[in-house]
């Protein structure tokens, strides 16, 4: 096609904006379905899958039939999103009546009133980091041209996903260095005031911290802003 709907040129730009934006992974993942189900005219719902804690999840969703289809191939680990995650393809069912590649949630999409879905996959460098599944009313309602802008808006949305975890991930660092940081300066501060009541060196100093931490089992940053906050308030 050498042209694309208004409607998808507008969605691929909303995407290209998410490449410099501050989002949270899970707001990146929810405009990404939102965006799904506006620009693909067959999809009435969407949702995606992604790991966590090592476990397929459908992470964000626009409607909840989406995470109660998808329960059905997570317990058994077999269906469209997840082989699209795994093996980086597309997959339709045309009809999820007669479909029998899938049939347990297959099964699970009729008694939700799916009749045909397209599951496609999100990838990075050919790492896969999670699936796009589109769900809809109608029996056969993604045809090849909507395969084909689904993988053109699913590559821009990988993109955008591999940038928000990159951000999460460089936050998420910071956080935890300033954490440490933290700590480090009370800690410092506990030992200065040991020193000065005990008359010992640091290493002594904080060989009483660690000693003491070890023997109440607590943390040794908690035990330091405990002392530091009391001798304050003496």
């Amino acid at each position: 096609m050498a042209e694309y709907p208004d409607h998808l040129s507008e969605g691929i730009a909303e995407l290209s904006r998410l490449l410099v934006n501050e989002e949270a992974l899970d707001d990146t993942l929810q405009r990404v379905a939102d965006l799904a189900c506006r620009t693909l005219g067959g999809a009435d719902v969407a949702g995606i899958t992604m790991l966590r804690d090592g476990k397929p999840a459908t992470t964000v969703f626009t409607d909840p039939t989406s995470p109660e289809v998808d329960s059905a191939q997570y317990e058994t680990g077999i269906g469209p999103c997840l082989d699209a995650f795994r093996h980086q393809q597309v997959f339709r069912i045309e009809s999820t009546e007669e479909d029998e590649q899938w049939s347990a949630f297959s099964e699970a999409c009729v008694a939700h009133g799916i009749m045909s879905t397209m599951s496609l996959p999100l990838g990075v460098r050919g790492k896969g980091i999670g699936a796009l599944n589109l769900y809809s009313k109608r029996t056969a309602a993604f045809s090849e041209d909507d395969e084909q802008l689904g993988v053109m808006l699913t590559s821009q949305a990988s993109v955008a996903l591999a940038n928000a975890q990159l951000y999460e991930s460089a936050y998420r660092m910071s956080q935890q260095l300033q954490q440490a940081l933290t700590s480090r300066a009370t800690i410092d501060q506990a030992k200065g005031i040991l020193m000065a009541k005990h008359g010992v060196g640091g290493d002594e100093a904080f060989n009483i911290l660690r000693t003491t931490s070890q023997r109440e089992n607590r943390k040794l940053r908690e035990l330091a802003q405990e002392l530091v906050d009391r001798t304050r308030k003496d």
